[in-house]
């Protein structure tokens, strides 16, 4: 019965999460108010399968990898609701609560080393891991284009002697909307990307996959690249500060192609 909890639990923190995205990043105030029932909802089933699971094994203290990141799940949206409630802020949201989801998805799909049921399987979620990060670094590349743009489109019309062949501009509202919504684009095929390749990763390795080099630089651009949404959205930045926070992060992700080099994760899950 606690497996179930879990999974209940993974499921709300899925939609919690979603939800933290659109009221934080979005601004979506039918969100925020969902947010936080979603996330205590969440919270409640988590600490219901911990207490259980405990109780049926005659122990206080977690044991196991898989147990252990449950707990330390547990305990970061024990935190992020008591910040929440006391500070009225669900900024925290958009941090604490995907990376309770990605702690507990591998927890709550058994007790077991989990190991996918077909290679149709497996490769199917090898082309969803690949193909989402994929489009993650093409949005990024783009909102770094349309960005770089939006500068070029600023100096043009504040200076009298603008070369004509930059007329084919768009105008700087536009580039700075298709900016914006790439990024989000990009960071939706990066979260889906990482939680594909967390679970190919576990499956291949078990948890010892936390310190490989590339999924270690992964999950920093993960974090890079939803601070740069966060900050843009609510500092309202656009063109020399838009364009030095795209390239931060683009730099960071070539670092991540790098790393293929050194990764043993991505040698070993390689057909």
């Amino acid at each position: 019965m606690f497996l179930l909890w879990l999974r209940v639990a993974v499921v709300l923190y899925g939609c919690a999460s979603v939800s933290a995205f659109a009221a934080v990043l979005g601004n979506r105030e039918g969100w925020r108010k969902v947010c936080l029932p979603l996330a205590g909802a969440a919270w409640f089933a988590h600490l219901t399968s911990t207490v259980e699971r405990l109780v049926l094994a005659h122990r206080w203290l977690p044991v196991g990898t898989h147990e252990v990141q449950s707990a330390l799940a547990l305990l970061i949206v024990t935190v992020f609701l008591a910040v929440a409630i006391f500070y009225r802020t669900l900024s925290f949201g958009i941090f604490a609560l995907p990376l309770a989801f990605l702690l507990t998805v591998v927890p709550a799909l058994g007790p077991d080393k989990y190991t996918f049921s077909s290679p149709m399987i497996r490769s199917g979620w090898l082309f969803l891991h690949i193909g989402a990060l994929l489009l993650a670094y093409a949005a990024l590349l783009f909102s770094l284009t349309a960005s770089s743009l939006y500068l070029m489109q600023e100096r043009r019309l504040k200076s009298p002697r603008s070369p004509a062949f930059l007329n084919w501009l768009p105008p700087l509202e536009t580039m700075d909307q298709i900016a914006q919504k790439t990024l989000v684009l990009g960071f939706h095929g990066m979260t889906v990307g990482l939680l594909a390749g967390s679970l190919i990763a576990q499956e291949s390795v078990g948890a010892a996959y936390f310190a490989d080099p590339k999924v270690v630089l992964s999950f920093v651009m993960w974090a890079l690249y939803m601070v740069m949404l966060f900050v843009r959205r609510s500092r309202g930045l656009r063109g020399r500060r838009a364009v030095y926070l795209s390239s931060v992060v683009f730099l960071v992700m070539l670092s991540v192609w790098a790393a293929n080099l050194f990764s043993t994760v991505h040698r070993f899950s390689a057909p």
